[in-house]
């Protein structure tokens, strides 16, 4: 597989024909690659369905990302781009798929288990980016924790951490849709005074989290 820089991802994978289609088959080489690392803290690769998920990932994760080349900015490899995407998709995937079969309690006891480190974090990050993060992820976690009532961590996990949709995650916490939506919006809120009165910004949280 050839080594491309990122101007060359772009360009190849713009173009048509069999330099396409090339780009295309080393970017599907790429993604694979990554997957069981990525995944292997919530799935076993050894498991019959792990390959149909991967297949599955993949193919969605080459259309999505020729459907969002433009949104690309060149901050990072554009593979490590790739895989975050891929990551993502999986992730989703997985938690569409126990939602049908878990209980709410099995969907939150695993709440704080980190990312896979390397793909969903940028792998350039220095020493004190990272420990700022940590840091950072601390912090907020205390607060979700010292702030919101059970009922509230709930919905903001299964809503706000895990996309599940509204009528899912109503069912889940055995409410209605009008219920759910005010008790977001008051975990919203009190998490954003807290948030305030430790001169914490949001913004601030998502801008350390994207630096290189």
């Amino acid at each position: 597989m050839a080594t491309r820089t990122n101007e060359e991802w772009l360009s190849d994978l713009r173009a048509e024909g069999e330099t396409r289609n090339t780009a295309l088959e080393d970017l599907r080489t790429v993604i694979q690659k990554g997957l069981p690392y990525a995944l292997s803290r919530w799935l076993s690769p050894d498991l019959p369905q792990f390959n149909s998920l991967v297949e599955e990932v993949t193919q969605e994760t080459l259309l999505r990302v020729l459907d969002q080349l433009d949104t690309f900015e060149g901050r990072s490899q554009f593979t490590t781009w790739v895989h975050k995407i891929a990551v993502r998709i999986a992730l989703t995937e997985l938690r569409r798929k126990r939602w049908r079969d878990s209980s709410l309690d099995e969907l939150t006891e695993n709440e704080d288990v980190p990312p896979p480190p390397g793909l969903l974090a940028d792998t350039h990050a220095g020493p004190e980016t990272v420990a700022e993060r940590t840091d950072m992820l601390a912090r907020v976690r205390r607060i979700i924790e010292e702030e919101l009532t059970e009922r509230q961590r709930q919905a903001l996990l299964l809503l706000g951490v895990q996309d599940m949709p509204m009528e899912d995650a109503a069912r889940k916490l055995k409410t209605n849709r009008n219920a759910l939506y005010k008790l977001l919006h008051d975990a919203r809120l009190r998490l954003k005074n807290r948030l305030s009165v430790e001169d914490i910004h949001p913004h601030e949280v998502l801008a350390l989290f994207e630096q290189k």
